[in-house]
Formats: structure tokens, C-alpha cells, sequence
């Protein structure tokens, strides 16, 4: 499992931990692009802190390996050559100020439209 620091609540009837959330920077639907590695992509999943596993996290050069106890954003990612799925760490991204809309084959699934930088999700997955 993971090291992230936890709270923990003791009610009359409930016990329970749970992660420390951090606060995520950007939304559902924000294009951003990565700081490190030339790649842009639209966030379609946000996870409150690593939730991959440790075998995808180990595989990141330790030198810039990212901290697990931040949020980390699911991508519908292109890099001008392919488009893939990425999972990136909140501090690796950054806004992308292109106003171009990303290039990949998922996008028409989840999003319904494209404006001022920004995808708008599909109704049906607003719930």
C-alpha cells in the first residue's frame, strides 16, 4: 500500500481512516499539458492521491518521481504523434494557454463540447 498520512475518526458508531485530501488545481475537462515531457491532454478522472500501483510508480526514475500524496489526474493525452491515456501527478502539469483543442479518438465519448480551453462533459456523466 501506500505511506500517505491519514486521519482517523472514532464517532460513538463509527470508526473509520481516511487519506489526507489535497487540493486539486485543475477540473474535469481542463486542458493542460505536462511539464516534464512534451504531451497536453484533457483531464477526464481525478484521484485525490495515488491510487496506481506500486510497480507504475517504481518504474518513474527516482529523480523525479513525483509524491504520492498529492492529486493525480487522468489524461486523454496526444503528443502531436499518438494519442494514449496518461496519469500524471498535480505537480507535473500545468495549464496549457494553447486555445486548441486535443487530439484524441476518446474525447467525442465523454465530452459533448470544446470552448475557451475547456471540454464540457457529456450530461449523462454529470452525476
Amino acid at each position: 500500500m501506500n505511506n500517505l498520512p491519514y486521519i482517523s475518526r472514532t464517532t460513538p458508531s463509527i470508526s473509520f481512516e481516511a487519506p489526507i485530501i489535497s487540493h486539486a488545481l485543475f477540473s474535469i475537462g481542463d486542458v493542460v499539458r505536462h511539464t516534464l515531457f512534451n504531451f497536453r491532454g484533457v483531464i477526464f478522472d481525478i484521484d485525490p492521491a495515488f491510487a496506481n500501483s506500486d510497480e507504475w510508480y517504481e518504474s518513474i526514475p527516482v529523480d523525479i518521481r513525483p509524491s504520492k500524496d498529492q492529486p493525480f489526474y487522468h489524461l486523454l493525452a496526444e503528443n502531436g504523434e499518438q494519442s494514449y491515456i496518461a496519469y500524471v501527478s498535480q505537480q507535473n502539469l500545468a495549464a496549457d494557454d494553447s486555445d486548441e483543442p486535443v487530439d484524441h479518438p476518446a474525447i467525442s465519448g465523454i465530452f459533448a463540447n470544446y470552448r475557451d480551453g475547456k471540454y464540457d462533459l457529456r450530461p449523462h456523466y454529470r452525476q
